[in-house]
């Protein structure tokens, strides 16, 4: 894991910064030695799809690390300026060449720990490809499409690539393997 960023110098006015425990909190804080602007860390934001046509979904082989060589759903960080939505769509364009419409979402699945330093939300939609060719990008080194009993469970990438695939699967009234939690 990642070490969670320690900020040194505050992003208001440049001063030092220090550990307390803000006025009307709880917890210890990065707070401005200087001004008091309170640096809160925030979990990453990553959003994917589960890109559907014919009964089938789109996965992705990562070309880079952390996980690279193993399979998941198209998925990435959230940019500052964007949705949930707007990230998820993204992303599948970016890292498979497809156009999607977005569906309900299937999941949000958060863990404590992650490989970037601390705690991550992952939004997850269901999604019709409605355009574009399925290629991998850069970061993908493989992209294929996939039916319900060609998951390859073993080479999942991430937690949330099970819980989502799992999830994916129950959705569309199909059994989810023995020992897949």
């Amino acid at each position: 894991m990642a070490p969670i960023i320690d900020p040194k110098f505050c992003c208001s006015c440049g001063g030092p910064m220090g550990r307390a425990v803000p006025r009307d909190d709880h917890r210890e804080r990065h707070v401005c030695t200087k001004c008091g602007f309170v640096h809160y860390l925030d979990p990453k934001v990553a959003c994917g799809t589960i890109a559907e046509r014919d009964g089938k979904m789109v996965l992705i082989q990562r070309a880079i690390e952390p996980r690279k060589g193993s399979w998941s759903f198209p998925c990435g960080f959230m940019e500052i300026d964007e949705t949930t939505e707007q990230a998820a769509a993204r992303e599948t364009l970016e890292e498979t060449g497809l156009e999607v419409r977005l569906g309900p979402l299937l999941g949000a699945y958060s863990y404590a720990d992650s490989f970037w330093g601390g705690a991550i939300l992952v939004v997850v939609y269901r999604a019709e490809v409605t355009g574009g060719v399925l290629k991998p990008d850069t970061d993908v080194c493989d992209a294929r499409w996939i039916g319900p009993s060609e998951i390859p469970w073993e080479k999942l990438a991430f937690q949330s690539s099970t819980s989502a695939m799992r999830d994916w699967l129950r959705a569309g009234g199909h059994a989810v393997p023995p020992g897949v939690s």
